[in-house]
């Protein structure tokens, strides 16, 4: 990405964001792309070169907790109500016209969002709040989500999947968010990220999925080595990267849900046209993903979109962007083809 093309812009809440921003031709919508756990914006760059000489508007924030964005230590400030608002917020300064995730009246922009992982749920929390700005939104690896009415059950959750899929699916959620997954995280840097990037993709299923194996292999230092869709040189620009902002917030991400701060008493606020859409919907899914299964993904997208709903599935594990980029910038290509303005 070229560096002068990163901007800052100070969000309502307060929290400063870094954030990748192209100008697009006018007839085209602005993109928006939103990085997942633990990503930056750089986790999208065999996406930017592609769509910007294309002609698309683009706007690829550092999500907070991540990289050039602030950084704050309490969880509850990562609810998705107060994330999608962030991103509001950047569209409007940025007076884009047009964005797809993505009105008429002055300054509102109209554009596509597209995510990955846990940047899902700030998509989620847009389409809900926000469905007047939207054209289209487009999920990867991980789909719609509704916002989170009740704490994190340790029982629930586990149960759901075994009775799905006759295993667990979730169970790192206990490490990550236990006081002291940073530290072990930093400490055993190669380790955390030999597993959370496998090589082979069932190192999910067996050492991230089952809860309390995700430590035991951070704690042993347990290594593989990297997939093929990774250089050692991108791991090591990724890890300077992660290492100099630690993982305290970041994790955030994921205690906001389990300590029960994720609950979202904006929820009985969402307007009935933010309870479903009916404006064009892709999901990426991802059979190699241990953890977001796809047929369960596709059961939440079945309540929430009513409009047109476009599936696509790749023989990947959950970093898709990074192993099938162009193939997945062709599926988005032709999506975006057929949404009307």
């Amino acid at each position: 990405m070229d560096p002068a093309a990163t901007k800052k812009h100070t969000t309502t809440r307060g929290f400063t964001y870094s954030y990748y921003c192209a100008t697009g031709q006018e007839d085209k919508p602005t993109l928006i792309f939103l990085h997942g756990f633990p990503g930056n914006a750089n986790g999208w760059r065999n996406q930017i070169p592609f769509f910007q000489s294309a002609g698309f508007g683009l706007i690829v924030p550092d999500m907070l907790g991540y990289a050039g964005t602030d950084k704050p230590v309490e969880p509850e400030v990562y609810v998705g109500t107060g994330l999608s608002q962030d991103i509001v917020d950047i569209v409007d300064v940025e007076c884009i016209k047009k964005p797809i995730l993505i009105n008429d009246w002055p300054r509102l922009v109209r554009f596509i969002a597209s995510s990955h992982s846990r940047g899902s749920r700030v998509v989620s929390r847009l389409a809900n709040f926000y469905p007047e700005r939207l054209l289209a939104y487009a999920f990867v690896s991980v789909g719609y989500s509704l916002p989170q009415q009740a704490p994190y059950s340790a029982e629930a959750l586990p149960a759901l999947y075994r009775n799905a899929i006759g295993r667990e699916a979730y169970g790192y959620w206990e490490f990550f968010s236990a006081d002291d997954a940073a530290h072990l995280i930093e400490d055993h840097i190669d380790s955390f990220y030999s597993v959370f990037f496998p090589n082979p993709p069932t190192l999910w299923e067996e050492n991230i999925a089952p809860t309390g194996e995700m430590r035991k292999w951070v704690e042993s230092d347990r290594k593989s080595g990297l997939p093929n869709y990774l250089t050692e040189q991108e791991k090591q620009d990724h890890l300077k990267v992660l290492l100099e902002g630690g993982f305290t917030a970041p994790l955030n991400w994921y205690k906001v849900g389990v300590a029960g701060d994720g609950v979202d008493t904006k929820y009985p606020g969402i307007p009935a046209e933010g309870l479903t859409t009916t404006k064009p919907v892709m999901f990426v899914g991802c059979s190699k993903d241990g953890i977001c299964i796809s047929s369960m993904m596709h059961d939440r997208l079945g309540v929430w979109a009513k409009g047109p709903l476009t599936l696509r599935e790749y023989d990947a594990d959950h970093w898709v962007m990074l192993s099938h980029g162009d193939e997945l910038n062709r599926d988005f290509l032709e999506w975006i083809s057929t949404i009307p303005d």
